[in-house]
């Protein structure tokens, strides 16, 4: 199947009731020869609301590609009142290395909205957002754990905004952690353009968990839904879901062979043994505890620690 190229994302010219495939030209390497990411497009009858769905922001995040290609599967475009931009992959040249940041060593979710005039990386976000970002009414970003960490299957919102507030809750994810948008992120970008947005965190890098892809796909279908885009069956908000007003990593202050005891969603108590550090020998030179009571919302899982190395990401509750 050839899928065509465009240089500009025009929805209006893109047929009612459809599925469409594109590649979108974003900047060209050192050939010459053009960059391009995927797009699916699910258009209804109707020029209403345009959700967005992106993934893969990091090179290493895979488990949000999947969400939205079973999710265009799902979709029957002749009921669909409104649009859906699928973006599987932002970070192409990423993706192709399998590295989490962009060419030039930078983290695009730490430079949105980025630079018209600036370097590879700067450019190549600003190009993100105002090709395909400003196209969008609302925004479901899908990110993992990095590197040598696992993640719960978690969100990140602003949850003093009604709207956000709403969409984290119909994830009916094992945590919301309330997290106003920040400067630099593709959600804080959102946010600035008046795009509400939540980041979802869906498990962890380099692989595909059949569990936490369902959920996510779930969720996006329960706003679709909500929306009235669809004839989704929007499913209850979950009673289990753990608000937390805010959230922090706790670093070790020593180095060598790390092991962290708690599970991720798992609750601690203040004082709660979290993870022990022995040296190169094997014995024990330091053990953490927790300094309050929160829950697990991810942790390190690579036994290698050096000082100042990530330990746990601990959520205080609500």
């Amino acid at each position: 199947m050839v899928v065509e190229s465009i240089k500009e994302l025009n929805l209006s010219n893109i047929p009612a009731n459809t599925i469409t495939k594109y590649w979108l030209e974003l900047v060209e390497d050192g050939m010459g020869v053009p960059i391009k990411i995927p797009l699916i497009i699910a258009k209804g009858d109707s020029a209403d609301k345009v959700v967005g769905l992106t993934a893969a922001v990091h090179g290493n995040e895979l488990n949000g590609i999947p969400v939205i290609q079973r999710l265009f599967k799902e979709i029957d475009p002749s009921k669909l009142k409104g649009t859906i931009i699928g973006v599987p992959i932002v970070n192409a040249p990423s993706y192709l290395r399998k590295k989490r940041r962009f060419l030039d060593g930078v983290d695009l979710n730490h430079i949105m909205p980025g630079k018209e005039n600036g370097t590879v990386s700067q450019v190549y976000a600003w190009r993100i957002v105002n090709k395909l970002i400003k196209h969008f009414d609302y925004l479901v970003d899908l990110h993992t754990a990095s590197n040598g960490r696992i993640n719960s299957y978690y969100i990140r919102a602003d949850m003093s905004d009604e709207v956000v507030r709403k969409m984290a809750l119909l994830q009916n994810a094992q945590i919301i952690v309330h997290n106003p948008p920040s400067d630099g992120t593709l959600r804080g970008t959102a946010d600035e353009l008046d795009i509400p947005a939540i980041t979802l965190e869906v498990g962890n890098p380099n692989l595909f968990q059949k569990g936490m892809i369902r959920d996510g796909l779930t969720g996006i279908h329960n706003l679709l839904g909500y929306l009235k885009m669809t004839d989704s069956e929007v499913e209850e908000i979950s009673d289990d879901t753990i608000l937390c007003k805010k959230s922090y990593w706790i670093y070790s202050d020593v180095g060598g062979l790390l092991t962290v005891h708690p599970k991720v969603a798992e609750i601690v108590e203040k004082n709660q043994i979290i993870a022990t550090m022995r040296n190169i020998f094997g014995d024990v030179i330091k053990e953490y505890f927790a300094p309050e009571k929160g829950v697990v919302i991810g942790k390190s899982v690579s036994p290698v620690n050096q000082t100042g190395g990530r330990i746990l990401h601990l959520g205080l509750m609500k």
